[in-house]
């Protein structure tokens, strides 16, 4: 077990400002694996305080000098990758294969990016008679989860950096090591004092005081649509920006000439990574009544290869959930699809076998999954696929777009022109169309109820940018 007792505040580590602390219990074996401090209001207005005071010179930085720090930042990160993705598997619980591919990997390559974006972008622009200028919005507050820990702060600190503004970053309770190596990458990486500052926290502690504090400029929040409703209240209340990544109930659809045996296993295997804990994963399979019972047989034979077990042996595909309120959370949903008449195909709400200790979740699949249902509408965020039928496009369409979320979507078809045309029906920010590439440069956010503002790429940038008119 590992004791921390500092916040990075203005370029320094330093003493908390209250003795409280939270533990990181790893989900695999619930066992304590080490303690942070658990901030307060008066941590935040100084981590606040130090990025406001940092903000003039950050932001008259030349955006040349803040692409070479952000390269050196990458750089940092990219040596520490091993241990990042040791931190991550302990800390959350997620398959130490996924954690170097996804976990590690992911961060850098985004922080890489925007070194790149930061030295190219035109910060400027010539309309008519004006130049439109495109500044730093000013100091932000950014509160990130637990599901991708270090993946959501670079998408997040990143950007916000390279654009010229200040950060303080609240992590999520439950995954606060990897943010601490963070910071620690930050330091070492030469960014001028107070440009990042991280103090961890209780969400409606910690939380609550960065999104209410008077000097920020824009909170950036990923998590529940129902934080995230109070996160944009408060915002509002005080007329300050806001970005929100929300929730998810993502469709894959698999149009009747698309590749089934692809698309069923493709589509599992976008659930259950992370162990289901996944914002943009598609939990709902709609597949034409003529096929249906196929894709049934397929869903029940791909999900038997996703054994629950030690996050850490090479051979295991599912590592446990987060902790012991997400596993009651998922092994709830599964019972209540039991209990509205879904037919369970795969797995169930049991402990798995020989694995009494640890959050862990079998990998559940259902059919005759109806739209009233709650597996159905509801985001699980966990390893539970519902498979749906549908009559034709239409009612695929209908059924895709019938939820309060927006986030993101597949599509499978032999003929990619059907795809693209059927995925521009879509209410979703995002639709991957027979199994297309993660593109990190792309725009990544929801519509309706799944957020507001996009991550990634120069669209991600522009979200802490705002515009001034100079008329000649």
């Amino acid at each position: 077990m590992t004791v921390h007792d500092g916040m990075y505040i203005g370029g320094r580590w330093r003493p908390a400002a209250g003795p409280d602390t939270i533990e990181v219990v790893n989900p695999a074996d619930e066992q304590v694996i080490g303690s942070v401090p658990a901030g307060t209001a008066e941590d935040v207005d100084a981590a606040v305080r130090a990025a406001r005071a940092a903000f003039p010179g950050w932001a008259a930085t030349p955006p040349a000098e803040r692409a070479a720090l952000l390269g050196a930042l990458r750089d940092e990160l990219a040596a520490r990758r091993d241990e990042i993705a040791t931190t991550v598997t302990a800390e959350l619980g997620a398959t130490l294969a996924f954690a170097q591919a996804v976990h590690a990997d992911l961060p850098i390559a985004v922080t890489g990016s925007y070194a790149r974006l930061a030295a190219e972008h035109s910060f400027e622009e010539k309309i008519g008679n004006s130049t439109v200028l495109h500044e730093p919005v000013g100091v932000v507050a950014a509160i990130t989860p637990w599901n991708y820990p270090l993946h959501q702060i670079t998408a997040k600190i990143v950007p916000a950096l390279a654009a010229g503004c200040t950060v303080v970053l609240k992590p999520a309770e439950d995954t606060p090591l990897v943010a601490r190596l963070f910071a620690e990458a930050v330091d070492a990486a030469g960014l001028p004092a107070g440009v990042f500052n991280l103090v961890t926290g209780l969400g409606p502690v910690a939380g609550q005081a960065l999104a209410e504090h008077p000097e920020v400029d824009l909170v950036s929040f990923t998590g529940s649509t129902a934080v995230g409703r109070r996160i944009g209240a408060i915002a509002g209340g005080a007329v300050k920006r806001v970005a929100l990544e929300l929730g998810g109930k993502s469709a894959n659809v698999i149009l009747p000439d698309g590749d089934l045996a692809r698309a069923v296993t493709t589509g599992l295997a976008n659930v259950f990574r992370n162990s289901g804990q996944s914002c943009n994963a598609w939990t709902r399979m709609l597949v034409d009544a003529d096929r249906y019972d196929e894709a049934v047989a397929l869903a029940a034979q791909a999900a038997a290869a996703y054994v629950p077990g030690d996050p850490h042996d090479p051979d295991v595909r599912l590592g446990p959930v987060v902790n012991a309120a997400q596993r009651d959370r998922v092994r709830g949903y599964i019972e209540r699809g039991l209990a509205e008449g879904a037919r369970l195909v795969a797995g169930g709400p049991e402990t798995p076998d020989g694995l009494e200790r640890g959050y862990y979740v079998r990998p559940t699949v259902f059919a005759d999954v109806t739209e009233d249902m709650a597996i159905a509408q509801e985001e699980i965020f966990g390893p539970v696929v519902a498979i749906m039928k549908y009559t034709d496009e239409d009612d695929a369409v209908r059924i895709a777009n019938g939820t309060v979320y927006g986030l993101a979507g597949a599509v499978w078809s032999a003929d990619e022109q059907a795809a693209v045309a059927f995925a521009r029906r879509l209410h979703a920010g995002q639709v991957d169309i027979n199994g297309g590439r993660f593109n990190l440069l792309a725009p990544f956010g929801g519509y309706k109820q799944s957020g507001v503002g996009r991550e990634l790429g120069v669209h991600g940038m522009t979200e802490y940018l705002q515009t001034k008119s100079l008329q000649l």
